[in-house]
């Protein structure tokens, strides 16, 4: 039997060789796409030196994690194989290691790449797969001591949005996770380590998108920081009825609604703007009602 979940928000994850903390604003995860397809950003950083340069910037600007990945997972992407995989991300993580302590997030669904980031410096496992698509994940990560981001995706890649179907989607992508978080502490990865994602536009349709976003928040009973990407996806054409319109503006307002939710974990492309936000946000008492007044002299 393993304790039952927290009542209260996560407020700590444990990486392979620090702890980020929590407060009540959420810790900004920068996009760092080393892809030439990726939906929103592919190809401005495929080049080593594009790549590094950009998530100094985002480190710069505030970025609490960088997430770098290899291999495109938008709709019918196709799979990028090792060699190249590797040849993309790891010397963008040697370089970053070097230049800053923002701790360096691999997003991958192969176990090499994974313990070949690892070894690079990299702190945290971010898999798209739950860390169910290699069976070889779970043993890099427990010998790693790395963090872990276990994310729920219905099918793959390549068929998730041929027609995704749930009966209730919030209850089961919530009875996803808490199994998953099962089965990684089963395989002796410690609760502090785990991160737990419910995979926004993997497998989801529109309004299952809609659904999870309003309800996120009932997945923070599992005990586990959670972590949302909705940056820049394909709902935000929908809602605004425009797919070519830019969704920056409108990714923001729903990272303040995440923030409001207490959702300790967002993941985003546009770093500065969102960390400005969430400032103000936090100052005027937008995520609990507590407006910070300043000092006579400020």
């Amino acid at each position: 039997m393993h304790p039952s979940p927290a009542n209260s928000p996560a407020r700590h994850w444990s990486l392979q060789s620090t702890t980020l903390h929590f407060t009540q604003v959420p810790t900004v995860m920068g996009i760092v796409n080393v892809t030439p397809d990726s939906f929103s950003d592919g190809g401005l950083f495929i080049e080593t030196d594009q790549a590094i340069d950009h998530a100094l910037k985002l480190a710069s600007e505030g970025a609490g994690i960088l997430d770098i990945g290899g291999e495109s997972t938008r709709p019918y992407s196709q799979t990028v194989d090792q060699k190249d995989e590797l040849e993309r991300v790891i010397p963008v993580i040697r370089g970053l290691v070097k230049q800053t302590d923002v701790p360096i997030s691999i997003d991958t669904t192969k176990a090499s790449v994974a313990q070949a980031a690892m070894d690079e410096g990299a702190q945290i496992i971010n898999d798209v797969t739950g860390l169910e698509g290699d069976p070889k994940m779970i043993d890099v990560a427990l010998n790693s001591r790395a963090g872990v981001c276990a994310m729920h995706m219905q099918g793959t890649p390549q068929t998730m949005q041929d027609s995704p179907r749930y009966l209730d989607v919030v209850q089961e992508i919530h009875a996803y996770l808490a199994k998953r978080k099962i089965h990684l502490l089963d395989a002796g990865i410690p609760v502090e380590k785990i991160c737990l994602d419910p995979g926004i536009g993997f497998g989801k349709s529109h309004r299952h998108n809609l659904e999870l976003l309003n309800k996120c928040d009932q997945y923070l009973d599992l005990g586990c920081p959670l972590l949302i990407g909705h940056s820049r996806k394909g709902m935000i054409g929908k809602i605004l009825g425009d797919p070519d319109a830019n969704r920056d503006s409108a990714t923001m307002a729903i990272t303040l609604m995440l923030a409001r939710k207490k959702i300790q974990i967002v993941r985003v492309h546009e770093v500065g703007e969102t960390v400005r936000a969430l400032k103000a946000f936090a100052a005027v008492g937008g995520i609990d009602g507590q407006v910070t007044i300043p000092t006579e002299n400020q």
